[in-house]
């Protein structure tokens, strides 16, 4: 069974400095019938003006993962890292028994356009912890790649949940296929481009639920950008 979120369909917020689009329940956005899909709670699709940013703010027991579309963004937490992330970039926190950060774009010119992904994790209580890695367009086109996994393989950051995320960056004209296993499900969240999957057309910003199926087929109709995350 496959279930279309549609974009306009997201929750909005426009604080002027932030132009956010939320797939599930978020903030003062509240659907009961979007509240996440199984470990997965928050897709925010985060538009950032130069020079702004969430300030220093606190999580406990959330996996927390920031997929950087365009532009860069500058981390600081309380357990004493302090980075950057370019655009193609993974940043991965367990927030755990609790951590402070901040989030910030450091130019002073150019937007920042990013996804913020939440997951559940498999407990709670764990030491919070942070990575973050690149991924060259190189390494997804036509191609998955892994980028958040529980096993940390492949070169992924690592996920405290029976979870993976993969993306690929598909051209015109190309096709892929992803085998999921029996009792897995899938969210497929369409970050750039135009694509079909099994036959259905989805567009920038809409998404996919996926149940009892095991072969999806994608075949992009411009550049594509698209993120896959398998869940338990």
């Amino acid at each position: 069974m496959l279930t279309v979120r549609k974009a306009e369909d997201r929750g909005h917020a426009n604080h002027g400095w932030l132009d956010s689009y939320h797939s599930f329940s978020f903030a003062n956005y509240y659907d009961p019938q979007h509240m996440g899909f199984r470990s997965l709670r928050v897709i925010n699709e985060d538009m950032v003006a130069p020079a702004k940013g969430f300030p220093t703010h606190p999580h406990r027991d959330m996996e927390i993962i920031t997929y950087v579309v365009s532009g860069a963004v500058a981390h600081k937490d309380s357990i004493g890292n302090t980075e950057k992330v370019g655009a193609g970039g993974v940043q991965r926190f367990s927030a755990g028994t609790g951590i402070t950060h901040s989030e910030f774009n450091p130019s002073t010119t150019e937007g920042l356009h990013l996804l913020q992904i939440w997951l559940l994790p498999e407990r709670q209580g764990i030491t919070p912890s942070y990575e973050q890695k690149e991924f060259p367009a190189a390494t997804k086109r036509n191609q998955w790649r892994a980028i958040a996994n529980r096993e940390a393989t492949d070169g992924a950051v690592k996920l405290h949940q029976d979870a993976a995320i993969y993306a690929t960056i598909l051209e015109p004209g190309e096709q892929l296929t992803y085998t999921l296993q029996a009792d897995r499900h899938a969210w497929v969240q369409i970050v750039q481009g135009e694509v079909t999957l099994n036959g259905t057309t989805l567009d920038k910003g809409d998404a996919a639920a996926i149940s009892n199926a095991t072969e999806l087929a994608f075949a992009a109709s411009t550049d594509a950008e698209i993120l896959l995350f398998d869940l338990a």
